[in-house]
């Protein structure tokens, strides 16, 4: 009772702050396409994305790793806390240089470039709170994260929005997020030394065998982020600063989705782990049941997103983004994909197994390079969409061949049941709705209360409360 209370409470912790973090962004994303244009949108979403990849390359591989490691090793906590912080830092800086470079030599404009090299500063302190936030991970106290990020990031917003109205441009955007990453990291310094005794010296040793140990880890996540981001890439190269901005505000309405996934994948991920010496049956029961969370969430919302996605689109942004809507159609399908994707992707590592992540990622790179140029080429922004969703389908293929292979099969009925239930049932919800034609926005509300009743009959059903209350109602 006591372990379920605290994953229960971890994966809150997580869902808060990851969520915090995809409203402050939706917010913004919006909030700049109507203040600055898509055009705007497009210079902010290039930039982050740069920042995005190198920051990844530089620091996810260490900080799945950590929280790996110091799961299973509390006691050397503190070694992993300044030795990792050190190492963690030489690569964040390298990271940046490398950045600067590429960009430099790509044919960006210079409000497009100095945007980019201001934004990639971020790099650094994003970085080193990575070491940070894996231990609080692993020592399963995740609320300390939310703790030190979740008011920073409203605060952000707030900044940024004001910013805007103040008429100053993405550059400033850009610094606005360096300073307040900057400050995230000096609030978990300080929570992380209230429970962690640190010892100020640098172990050698530590470093080499990290750095051997890492290799897999850097070369997944590297190849992972440049296979999430290659369709913005290829866009920039192909299309124009519009284009990215339309297709980043479609991509921005599967963030709440993929950030719960995520949060939730996170905190799963040390009892996973410890999970591997007590059996696979006890294995199967933990990512068996998070894959169906994820598609109680994810099918529903592909499709609302189905039926209402265009006009949800000129709601956020602005008509201009209308030519958008079946782009988004395609790209909706891929949620069928991806909490598969997200929770094996845990699984496997949990297991040891990091090296068929690596491989999956290195396939879906190539391959989605190969076929983002064709389709980017032909079709532009609908292009863009079909590669997106060819690359989750081809995760996913992969991902259960090597999960039923090398792990254990999934019963999929007993997973995709009860989603399938409640997709079907908003699939009716919609099509009355559609047929009433209500406006957007009570067609959405009205939609999401009949998403929750569904949900909470279905789980008072899976906990055998309904036979109870109906013979109680009967006898009365």
């Amino acid at each position: 009772m006591v372990k379920n209370r605290k994953l229960i409470s971890n994966s809150l912790s997580m869902v808060i702050n990851r969520l915090t973090q995809s409203i402050t962004a939706f917010v913004l994303t919006a909030s700049i396409a109507r203040t600055l244009g898509a055009e705007a949108l497009g210079q902010y979403l290039l930039a982050f994305t740069y920042y995005f990849i190198f920051v990844n390359i530089a620091s996810q591989g260490l900080k799945t790793l950590f929280t790996r490691e110091i799961a299973r090793e509390p006691e050397k906590t503190s070694l992993y806390l300044i030795s990792g912080t050190w190492l963690q830092l030489i690569f964040s800086c390298f990271s940046y240089v490398v950045l600067v470079i590429i960009v430099f030599l790509l044919p960006y404009t210079s409000e497009t470039s100095t945007a980019c090299y201001i934004m990639g500063l971020t790099i650094i302190p994003f970085s080193l709170s990575n070491i940070t936030e894996a231990i609080f991970q692993a020592k399963e106290k995740m609320h300390l994260i939310a703790l030190a990020t979740v008011p920073v990031y409203v605060m952000r917003l707030f900044i940024m929005l004001w910013s805007m109205q103040r008429n100053y441009g993405v550059d400033y955007l850009a610094a606005i997020l360096v300073i307040s990453e900057s400050i995230i990291l000096a609030i978990e310094w300080i929570l992380i030394t209230k429970f962690v005794k640190t010892k100020w010296q640098i172990d050698k040793a530590f470093v080499w065998k990290t750095l051997k140990n890492a290799r897999t880890f850097f070369a997944i996540e590297g190849l992972a982020v440049v296979n999430a981001r290659i369709q913005i890439l290829i866009l920039s190269l192909l299309g124009s600063e519009f284009v990215i901005g339309v297709y980043g505000g479609i991509m921005q309405l599967f963030q709440p989705f993929l950030i719960v996934a995520n949060s939730i994948g996170i905190a799963m991920f040390p009892r996973l782990s410890k999970a591997v010496n007590e059996g696979r049956d006890k294995q199967r029961n933990i990512i068996e049941k998070c894959i169906e969370i994820l598609l109680i969430i994810g099918l529903p919302l592909c499709v609302g997103l189905l039926f209402i996605g265009k006009n949800l689109l000129i709601l956020i942004y602005n008509p201009s983004f209308a030519q958008g809507s079946l782009a988004l159609s395609i790209i909706a399908i891929s949620l069928i994909f991806l909490p598969f994707n997200q929770s094996l992707s845990f699984l496997l590592v949990a297991n040891g197994f990091e090296i068929v992540n690596l491989r999956q990622v290195a396939i879906n790179t190539i391959l989605g390079s190969l076929l983002g140029l064709i389709l980017v080429s032909q079709y532009n922004l609908l292009g863009a969409a079909i590669m997106a969703l060819l690359m989750s389908f081809i995760a996913f293929s992969q991902y259960i061949y090597f999960t039923y292979t090398l792990v254990f099969p999934l019963n999929l009925w007993r997973i995709i049941r009860n989603p399938l239930i409640i997709s079907v049932l908003m699939t009716i919800v919609f099509i009355v709705l559609e047929t009433i034609n209500l406006n957007l926005l009570l067609t959405m509300a009205i939609a999401t209360c009949c998403y929750i009743l569904f949900v909470s009959l279905l789980s008072i059903h899976a906990l055998g409360k309904i036979p109870i209350a109906w013979e109680k109602i009967v006898k009365k």
